[in-house]
Order: structure tokens, then C-alpha cells, then sequence
């Protein structure tokens, strides 16, 4: 079991440390965190990349994407890039004031993947620091206020259960239709377990004529995935640690804890 696992769109892992704001994470991949958060992405200065549609900052000696063509980014296949990593910016005038030791600092984020310094930078009024290797398979993203990070996952949890189909009609058949994402003050009722390291599972769901349950284990921290999914594999055979249930008639959200 390695990489493009056929499960990856129906586990999502997530690693809370909030003390070094960054959150680690399986199975949320880049255009479903830029979907949610574009409103607050203005421009992206790629550090590692295969992106051929950037424009090239002369001072720092990278490519940047400038926000009119996010968009294109988010259609990309950033999966085969291998490593897929950029900082957020406002203005090209912020990149051109970067001092040597914070370009070092950039650089080193990029290649591995973790901070000298907390990666946020007053040139740049950055929000987020994006660094992955084979986008949704291992995710770690600082976040400057990490309630974006709740809103990002409610929605990416509400569009899951939309592109799952999980709703069926009187015939049986699978539909999809939209759901609302997953409420900020819920989430925040799970921080704990996120700490701990938790996987929510649409692919172990369970659904009845009035409801939607969605099981999530607390596995603990891991780096690598495949560790993580085999811990997985391991617990799935026995309780769940807690749920995620979707009313069907109220169309809200609910948690319990075992």
C-alpha cells in the first residue's frame, strides 16, 4: 500500500499542533483547501513546483502565481508534482523586500518541509505556509489563525459527503446533493482529538433511513502514511472512538464520543 490509494479520497488523518500552528494531514488535497479558502489566498509564491503557467520574481529568483490564476493551479495535477509547496503573499512589492536570511528561510521550508523560524512574514502577511509531498497523501499546512483551518475542514467534510453519494433516493440509487459544512464550534469540540491525531472515515459509513454516521478513530501522530493507514487497517476492525452523524431531516451535524 503506497501513494495513490485507492481509499485516499474517503480517509481524511488530521494532526493538530497548535502550539507550532501547522496541522498534518491525509486525504485533503489542494483544490478542495483552495475552494474553501480563496477569498483568502491573493498570490502564491511557488517553492517547489511543476506549475508552467507562473510568472518569475526576479529578487527572489522564484515563480509566483498571481491570484487571477489560482484557478488554473487548482485544476493542475499538483498530485504528480511530487512535492507541491508555496507561501501566500499580498503584494510582489512584499517579495522584493525579503531580506537574504528570510529567503534562506523560504528555501528551506520548501526542501524540508518544516520552519527555522514561525514561517510568517510581515513583508508578506501571509496566512498560510502549503507544503506536500504528493498533494493528499501528506499534507502539513501553518496556519497564521488556525480557525481558517476549521472552516477549510468543514467544508472539505461536507464536500466528501457529497461526492460520495451517500444520500439515496426511494429507488435505492445514490445521489448527490450538497450538504452544509460542518460547523466551526463542532469541530472545535474535537481539537482534543486532533491533537491526539484522528481519521475520520466515509469509507466505514454507516447510514440508516434518519441518519448519517461517519466513524472516527484517535490513532495517534504520525509522519508516515503508511503507518498511519496500517494503524488504520488495525483499529477498524473494532469501536470507533467517535461520530460525526448527519440528521437527514434537520440536514445538521452532529459528534459523539464512546
Amino acid at each position: 500500500m503506497k501513494k495513490n490509494n485507492s481509499n485516499q479520497r474517503d480517509l481524511v488523518y488530521v494532526h493538530l499542533n497548535e502550539t507550532k500552528q501547522y496541522v498534518l494531514s491525509y486525504g485533503i488535497e489542494y483544490p478542495e483547501f483552495a475552494q474553501s479558502l480563496s477569498d483568502l489566498m491573493h498570490n502564491v509564491l511557488l517553492l517547489k513546483h511543476h506549475f508552467d503557467d507562473g510568472d518569475f520574481n526576479m529578487h527572489t529568483l522564484l515563480e509566483f502565481v498571481p491570484n487571477e490564476r489560482l484557478n488554473n493551479l487548482a485544476k493542475d495535477d499538483v498530485y504528480g508534482y511530487g512535492d507541491f509547496c508555496w507561501i501566500d503573499f499580498e503584494e510582489e512589492e512584499g517579495l522584493n523586500e525579503l531580506t537574504g536570511q528570510e529567503l534562506a528561510e523560504l528555501l528551506y521550508l520548501g526542501h524540508m518541509k518544516d520552519h527555522l523560524k514561525p514561517p510568517f512574514y510581515h513583508r508578506l502577511r501571509n496566512r498560510f505556509v502549503y507544503l506536500a509531498h504528493d498533494d493528499g497523501w501528506w499534507n502539513k499546512v501553518y496556519y497564521r489563525n488556525i480557525r481558517d483551518f476549521y472552516r477549510m475542514l468543514g467544508d472539505v467534510l461536507a464536500g466528501k459527503m457529497k461526492e460520495s453519494g451517500l444520500e439515496k433516493n426511494l429507488l435505492g440509487l445514490k445521489k448527490k446533493r450538497d450538504f452544509p459544512s460542518v460547523s466551526m464550534e463542532l469541530l472545535l469540540n474535537m481539537k482534543q482529538m486532533m491533537k491526539e491525531g484522528i481519521l475520520i472515515s466515509f469509507h466505514d459509513t454507516v447510514q440508516t433511513r434518519t441518519s448519517i454516521e461517519i466513524p472516527i478513530w484517535v490513532l495517534g501522530d504520525f509522519d508516515n502514511m503508511d503507518d498511519m493507514y496500517e494503524e488504520y487497517e488495525n483499529v477498524a476492525r473494532g469501536k470507533y472512538d467517535a461520530k460525526l452523524l448527519f440528521d437527514k431531516k434537520t440536514r445538521e451535524w452532529k459528534m459523539y464520543s464512546n
